[in-house]
């Protein structure tokens, strides 16, 4: 039997994001192996714990040392969900201040399918830079899930927030890869 394919789930803060192991898990199902990489602030919003059990890897959210082992193995593709408004911006912009946003901007040059589940409010979605931001990522090549974002102050839609979409989004492009 040959190895599992490898995801990135890369988890930004906003208040789905400690539902986070439901992608896991169903990726797990799928033949998945997972290792999670969090923004800064999206590590404070994970059990970090929780995730290492799952997934039998460490949350990465910072550089590693010169000479440190890499604590993930290199990914097949890569499910950035639940994203936010400033993570999607900064990545389409080519910022890369953090370790997420560092994968982000590298798996476009190597060529690994990505897929994004933006989890935002309707006034964020109303900014003119957030438009540019998905079409820069759609010509990336970068694969956009349907999420409609929610009303603001409510922290809405988590029930309408499908995981599973990361996954559909990505797996049709792995079979052409292989």
């Amino acid at each position: 039997m040959g190895k599992k394919p490898f995801l990135y789930v890369v988890v930004c803060a906003c208040g789905v994001a400690a539902d986070a192991g439901r992608l896991i898990t169903a990726a797990r199902q799928r033949g998945w192996d997972v290792g999670v990489v969090a923004t800064p602030r999206g590590l404070t919003f994970l059990d970090a714990e929780a995730v290492r059990e799952q997934t039998g890897y460490p949350i990465r959210s910072a550089w590693r040392t010169p000479g440190e082992a890499r604590p993930l193995p290199p990914a097949v593709a890569i499910a950035v969900a639940p994203a936010t408004f400033n993570t999607i911006n900064k990545w389409a912009a080519g910022i890369s201040d953090t370790l997420a946003l560092g994968i982000l901007c590298e798996a476009y040059g190597m060529g690994v399918p990505t897929a994004v589940l933006p989890y935002l409010n309707a006034a964020q979605a109303a900014h003119p830079a957030y438009a540019r931001s998905l079409e820069r990522l759609r010509e990336m090549g970068v694969l956009i899930g349907t999420y409609e974002p929610h009303r603001p102050k409510t922290g809405g839609g988590a029930d309408r927030f499908r995981w599973e979409e990361a996954l559909e989004l990505l797996e049709p492009r792995l079979d052409r890869r292989s």
